[in-house]
């Protein structure tokens, strides 16, 4: 069963968009789609087969004042550094369509972590082909501090990238036995902890185990990225590593910085697209 595990990165993330538009240009459709954060953001409208739908919401309208800045924080129906109602409602729904019908004919498992807010664990859910709102893609994309807690079912939700940044285990434990993992962050880098860490402290103080989760998070992280880099050396996945000097930093919202790193991503898949094949078919 092959398995597409998608990194988040808010930003950074467009280069995944590009990798996840030259895969369906190949012909490449996964059993089983599993992303954090922005991973899962852009994900969807791969398993939804909708070609060339990000790169379009990244030229036309990611990097808008309308999409994301700090006076979306001020507003109290947001509180969030992007305009939520807008990017999950009114371009999706209005704007530039999003496909229900093709996502919910889409044959495979398509996978939105989110960390629990209350235990500090990473959630698995399968996404719901028929919200309309994306309810589970703002909770895996809540990003600490930029965000307000998504409630599903009485719980909240946060960020899936503090609980299992990298959760190629869980494709693994799954079923899968073909991975291709899309990072956005370059090869051989090591996350250093979090800046912020005081500031998270005193935001979600009363949710211990979520703080006990931010402090280990870089550690925890570099495992994987460990881990990560044997599975690719020993043949066992194939892995998209960005080039570090085309990497932005989460909130980029400079046009044409954006669509040079999605074209990165887009130009590695296709350089790329021989020996990808040759990973598949073995």
């Amino acid at each position: 069963m092959l398995g597409i595990i998608a990194e988040g990165g808010a930003s950074r993330t467009v280069y995944s968009a590009g990798v996840l538009d030259a895969l369906l240009n190949q012909g490449v459709v996964a059993d089983y789609f599993i992303g954090v954060s922005a991973g899962i953001a852009f994900g969807v409208s791969y398993c939804s087969l909708q070609e060339g739908r990000n790169r379009e919401l990244i030229s036309k309208y990611m990097w808008t004042p309308k999409y994301s800045g700090v006076r979306h924080m001020l507003d109290r129906n947001n509180k969030s550094f992007y305009n939520l109602d807008y990017v999950y409602g009114e371009v999706p729904q209005k704007l530039l369509p999003f496909d229900f019908d093709a996502f919910a004919n889409f044959k495979g498992k398509c996978i939105s972590v989110m960390t629990d807010l209350e235990t500090g664990e990473a959630c698995y859910p399968d996404t719901p082909r028929d919200d309309i709102n994306f309810t589970y893609l703002r909770a895996s994309c809540a990003l600490p501090l930029l965000f307000p807690p998504i409630e599903i079912n009485g719980r909240k939700y946060m960020d899936g990238g503090i609980a299992d940044s990298l959760p190629f285990e869980r494709a693994i434990a799954d079923g899968c036995d073909k991975l291709i993992i899309i990072s956005t962050r370059e090869r051989g880098y090591r996350k250093k902890p979090e800046p912020a860490q005081k500031l998270i402290k005193m935001a979600y103080g009363k949710y211990t185990q979520f703080c006990e989760m931010m402090e280990s998070r870089a550690e925890r992280y570099n495992k994987d990225a460990e881990k990560l880099e044997q599975l690719r050396a020993s043949g066992k996945a194939f892995v998209f590593y960005p080039k570090k000097e085309l990497l932005i930093h989460r909130t980029e919202n400079d046009p044409a910085k954006l669509m040079r790193l999605y074209d990165h991503g887009y130009r590695h898949a296709q350089w790329a697209a021989e020996s990808l094949q040759k990973y598949l078919s073995k």
